[in-house]
């Protein structure tokens, strides 16, 4: 009987082992593919990487070309701005003088219409009196 016992254990024992050989030859696959895998993604992530850090180089250029134009620029707004404001000077002045002017203008109306009358009432206050 013991002899039947330990011939089912040797057979258990010899499935057990098959079946971890088997196991073993696809883990072995499954680390093979994930090898080959990973040295892909490797070299894909190492394009990618090469990449970025070329147009991160012609990002930085393109800001430096346009940080620079942006100095030269920003002289061109501070003039716009004081010619704005001279010119809004300007049109406060001329208003300043187009009143003035008017004011004169209706001053001397009034002073040319009170020299008509004066001169119409001397000539008849000359009538009279002669």
């Amino acid at each position: 009987m013991w002899e039947i016992a330990l011939l089912i254990i040797a057979l258990a024992f010899a499935v057990l082992v098959l079946y971890l050989v088997f196991l073993l030859k696809k883990i072995s696959a499954a680390v093979d593919e994930s090898r080959q895998t990973l040295k892909i993604l490797t070299s894909d992530v190492n394009v990618t990487l090469y990449q970025t850090n070329e147009l991160l180089a012609k990002a930085n250029v393109l800001v430096e070309d346009v940080n620079g134009k942006v100095e030269t620029i920003d002289p061109l707004f501070t003039a716009i701005a004081d010619l704005s404001e001279s010119v809004s000077d300007l049109n406060k002045q001329a208003r300043y003088f187009g009143q003035k002017a008017n004011n004169a203008a209706s001053s001397a109306g009034k002073a040319g219409a009170a020299y008509t009358i004066g001169k119409v009432a001397s000539k008849l206050f000359r009538k009279k009196g002669d």
